[in-house]
């Protein structure tokens, strides 16, 4: 069930660009271009072939830091530590309350995947703080493969330079190595 940005505690969330958009991407080998959806099943950046609940559940596992199959409070506050963003621990709570369907207080697999649902389809703004989380130089208003490649290794996913520069030359329309927001909304949409 996809629903709005949730009362109180959950809306921290929504003005903290915790936007994972799973989309499909254009293939730049191929002249027609797949039209993409909020619910395709695959993201820019993943293997061709994997699911969308392959990628959520990849996702969870990097929230879930003690792989007991739940999301924490201190879990989710480590996460947006991560990423340079302070949550605190009554926040972080209250999110997970709001979303915590068996009442355990914490996240399970399921009640993450409405928190994703409730994310989909994110608009302008929320796009552009994602965009802006891969600068390496902030406000530069460019990603270049040193800035994919902090962003990846903070969310424990290490990638090589080169490994990210062909990511990034994938997606790259006026070749120039990096991406602009327009190119990052391309390939977002």
């Amino acid at each position: 069930m996809a629903f709005e940005c949730l009362p109180n505690p959950s809306r921290w969330l929504c003005n903290k660009g915790l936007g994972i958009n799973i989309r499909r991407a254009k293939s730049p080998k191929s002249s027609s271009s797949t039209d993409s959806s909020p619910h395709s099943n695959i993201s820019p950046f993943a293997p061709k072939g994997r699911s969308r609940e392959d990628e959520l559940k990849e996702v969870f596992c990097h929230f879930d830091v003690d792989k007991d199959g739940k999301i924490s409070a201190h879990e989710l506050r480590a996460y947006f530590a991560s990423i340079g963003e302070h949550m605190s621990y009554e926040d972080a709570q209250g999110v997970i309350d709001d979303l915590d369907a068996d009442g355990d207080h914490m996240l399970d697999f399921q009640d993450f995947v409405k928190l994703m649902d409730s994310k989909e389809g994110a608009g302008e703004d929320e796009l552009k703080k994602v965009f802006e989380m891969f600068e390496y130089e902030k406000g530069s208003g460019r990603i270049t493969p040193k800035g994919l490649q902090r962003m990846l290794n903070r969310l424990g996913d290490s990638k090589s330079y080169d490994e990210c520069a062909v990511m990034i030359q994938t997606y790259d329309i006026d070749g120039d190595g990096e991406l602009d927001f327009h190119e990052f909304h391309q390939m977002m949409s």
